[in-house]
């Protein structure tokens, strides 16, 4: 089969491009590994900014249906010291700018703004390959092929596209989060929910770190930052919930229970999510007919920025093909011109200014990066 506009994963990025381009009369076909929308889980929070991720919203027409899914209140934000003395209270008066959304509830929305049939549930990528004359080929994993004069890999951190482009690969950054869920909070962990507050809460110290966010339904999510080797984290068996939270734990010996409780109180198993990163300032040359956005582009440490990033990635590459048609080769030089410097620079601004975010940078970070599948 051959097709116009190609688009790899069904992540925020690349739904927003699909979206862009529909505004725009555009057809495209987005092909998704997973099997349906419901297939995993989508991660937590995020705070949608308004200098990227709303612009992007902007361009695809859905403002009005984003702030129907906006919780009121979840831009509040306290951090206290391991002792669980509050050192910064910062209520939500709603003019941060970033309002929070549920992550599953925003990709729902984009999927919903899609005409039926647009994305391809069950297409796992399992190759691609370049065909000349600015076409390639996608395979998947039941041996089903697409042809396409235009591919966009927004495949996220594993990117089956990348290697068309660049031989970069993600590297582990030094850092690991383990993720809790504490359900019915108010009632069945009250100290640990009183803690948390109504929006978020950080407890953050040299190479261990406690995040914890009020989600929708009264539950509290939590990311527990360690900053160790892969070996350390392999030595624990995550199959043991029991054991492996409390060897977790263990590395906050001395912190007040209502803090640690988010550890050991969890109502999952807690569950190891290492982070990876591609270099800063991560680019490529110019090759016809192909493209990149999102982390599959600069997948960066922990930053706050990439949901954000991915989307307005994608809505931008939208406008440029919307600006340039018949000239594919035109809108794909302008967008990468643009989206290079601007990864580069939300990267580097956080390596310098960390902590800079409503939201911890660690849920972004870990909500967008899975294992290579």
């Amino acid at each position: 089969m051959t097709t116009d506009v190609t688009i790899i994963g069904a992540g925020l990025g690349g739904l927003a491009l699909a979206r862009v381009l529909h505004v725009h009369g555009i057809p495209a076909t987005v092909y998704e590994a997973e099997s349906s929308p419901a297939a995993r889980s989508q991660g937590g929070m995020l705070d949608i900014h308004d200098y990227n991720g709303q612009l992007a919203l902007e361009a695809a027409d859905l403002m009005d249906e984003f702030r129907g899914l906006i919780l009121e209140g979840r831009q509040a934000l306290r951090v206290l010291n391991p002792d669980g003395t509050v050192l910064f209270d910062k209520a939500d008066d709603g003019s941060g700018g970033r309002p929070e959304v549920q992550r599953g509830e925003l990709r729902q929305m984009l999927l919903d703004s899609l005409p039926s049939g647009t994305v391809r549930w069950g297409h796992k990528v399992t190759g691609t390959r370049t065909l000349g004359e600015s076409r390639h080929e996608v395979t998947f994993a039941d041996g089903g092929t697409v042809v396409t004069s235009l591919l966009v890999g927004a495949d996220g951190a594993w990117s089956r596209v990348r290697p068309l482009l660049s031989t970069a690969l993600p590297e582990y950054t030094g850092k690991s989060v383990v993720e809790t869920y504490l359900f019915d909070a108010d009632t069945r962990h009250p100290a640990a929910a009183k803690t948390v507050g109504g929006g978020s809460m950080m407890v953050p110290t040299p190479g261990r770190e406690l995040f914890a966010h009020r989600e929708r339904g009264d539950t509290l999510h939590a990311y527990v930052g360690l900053s160790e080797p892969q070996e350390w984290f392999a030595a624990i068996d995550f199959t043991d919930a029991a054991a492996a939270a409390a060897r977790i734990a263990k590395e906050f010996d001395g912190w007040a229970p209502e803090l640690t409780a988010l550890i050991t109180d969890s109502d999952v198993a807690p569950v190891l999510r290492p982070l990876y990163a591609l270099p800063t300032g991560h680019r490529w040359d110019r090759v016809p007919g192909v493209t990149l956005l999102g982390d599959a582009a600069h997948l960066s440490a922990p930053n706050g920025e990439g949901a954000n990033l991915a989307m307005l990635d994608g809505a931008e590459l939208g406008k440029a093909l919307a600006a340039h048609p018949g000239d594919t080769e035109a809108a794909l030089m302008e967008y990468e011109q643009a989206m290079f410097p601007r990864s580069a620079e939300a990267a580097e601004a956080h390596e310098t200014e960390p902590g800079d975010d409503t939201t911890h940078p660690l849920i972004a970070a870990v909500t967008r990066q899975e294992q290579p599948r």
